[in-house]
């Protein structure tokens, strides 16, 4: 696909990233002739320095023969004019980020009269997954895909103690042919192997036949019902707060937030009556032991800088928080936050990314996704002819580094593939991968063109 992206913040830089390991030609515009310059070193994009929302800039660019506009920028007007614009101009599909809370109860009509196909908001993904992680509310129910005859479910591991202490590889005869695909540890999601032991506390994702699920889904399942997440601390009072705190009021929880911004304070005690609000700096640790943080049930670092956010998670773990949740935007800080043990580490960017990458998905190939935590999901796919994922057998393919190929369905018959198992046209498969290889997997599902004469 020919895709234009403007704005090249973190977030433009992130999709471009993404949509380049997918195989996309990407133009990305920016006013801002530094970055411009700075991605065209590092990325290998087309990079123009223009301000995106005069129509001589598209014309010249010719918009007409895109078939995806994507507006980044950190103005959400100018992202919603910019994509009414393209769009007019003949662009096949735009996507807008949009941000302001106060847009939210008006998308559908942002949608319909600036004629935008997609509207994203990073900020409310990032916090639904959040909402999700610490209220323990998980969207895989009952273990139900699409795939006939096969299912997932997800329960912690002390619903099975006999699984408890054990390597993956000593689990098959208690598994009955079950395959657990993911685990989710202290908020970070690992795809395992056979040396993978199952700790207490941990979240299985098992995959298997689906009436197998259905036994085990009755030997796991929680009839008591669960304790409510009472008391949280947000530090950041942004959009991704904001909007977290409101999910958290209305499922009952007592929530705080520390904002530095007076402003923005007066802002959140205007719009969320529910919430203490505290004009203060976070990273006080004075404050922090007055407004007993030892005492929450959940602490969410989403201040704007990353530093700020590992260092506030660091004296939470250390205050014995039971639930941390850091907001990390760079990748490089990866190797580092993997150390921290039960921090729940979520990338916005990878999020939005993905999300992005079903949006532009024309084809049906994608039938279920489900993201685990932030930072995997579930995809339920459909292998078409001319798929690299087609071509080999499993042990041949090049498949990225945390990505798995869980279960195929063929002819109506469910198995779990092994390395000489050949991925098939018309065959439904199931692939759990982390966010962060969405876009090397996006290129093992994007049809290659026939070279016959």
């Amino acid at each position: 696909m020919k895709i234009a992206i403007v704005g090249a913040g973190k977030l433009g830089t992130a999709i471009a990233e993404t949509l380049l390991s997918s195989g996309h030609e990407i133009t990305l515009l920016d006013s801002n002739e530094e970055r411009s310059e700075s991605i065209s070193q590092s990325l290998d994009v087309f990079t123009i320095t223009a301000d995106a929302k005069q129509i001589g800039i598209m014309k010249d660019i010719r918009i007409n023969e895109y078939d995806l506009l994507i507006a980044t920028t950190d103005n959400d007007e100018k992202n919603i004019l910019v994509c009414s614009f393209a769009k007019k101009l003949g662009c096949k599909e735009v996507i807008a980020r949009v941000r302001a809370p106060e847009h939210i109860a008006q998308l559908s009509f942002i949608k319909e009269s600036m004629s935008i196909d997609h509207i994203i908001n990073p900020d409310k993904a990032c916090a639904d997954e959040i909402f999700k992680f610490i209220t323990q509310q998980y969207a895989i129910s009952g273990g139900k895909l699409n795939m006939d005859g096969v299912g997932l479910l997800e329960y912690s591991s002390d619903k099975w103690p006999e699984l408890i202490d054990k390597q993956l590889k000593d689990t098959r005869d208690l598994m009955n042919g079950l395959l657990i695909a993911a685990i989710s540890r202290q908020g970070k999601v690992i795809i395992p192997n056979g040396s993978t032991v199952i700790h207490s506390g941990d979240m299985l994702y098992t995959i298997g036949l689906q009436e197998n699920i259905d036994i085990l889904s009755e030997k796991v399942k929680d009839n008591a019902s669960s304790k409510k997440t009472g008391k949280v601390m947000i530090a950041g009072g942004g959009n991704t707060g904001y909007f977290l705190a409101q999910n958290l009021v209305e499922y009952g929880s007592a929530v705080k937030i520390i904002e530095l911004n007076k402003d923005r304070c007066e802002y959140l005690t205007s719009e969320l009556s529910k919430v203490l609000v505290l004009n203060a700096d976070a990273t006080d640790t004075a404050l922090l032991r007055e407004e007993n943080l030892k005492g929450m049930d959940a602490f969410v670092a989403l201040t704007g800088f990353d530093e700020e956010n590992i260092l506030l998670s660091l004296i939470a773990k250390q205050n014995q928080v039971p639930k941390i949740i850091s907001k990390v935007s760079r990748k490089s800080y990866k190797s580092l936050t993997d150390t921290f043990g039960n921090i729940m580490i979520i990338n916005p960017l990878d999020i939005c990314a993905t999300e992005i990458l079903h949006l532009i998905r024309k084809e049906g190939v994608v039938l279920f996704t489900q993201v685990i935590n932030g930072q995997a999901e579930v995809r339920e796919i459909r292998a078409e002819a001319n798929m690299p994922i087609t071509e080999k057998t499993l042990n041949d393919l090049t498949i990225p580094n945390g990505v798995l190929v869980a279960a195929v369905e063929r002819d109506g018959d469910v198995f779990i593939p092994n390395g000489s198992t050949k991925i098939v046209p018309g065959d439904k498969v199931l692939l759990l991968s982390m966010l962060s290889a969405s876009g090397e997997l996006e290129s093992m599902l994007q049809k290659t063109r026939s070279h016959t004469l």
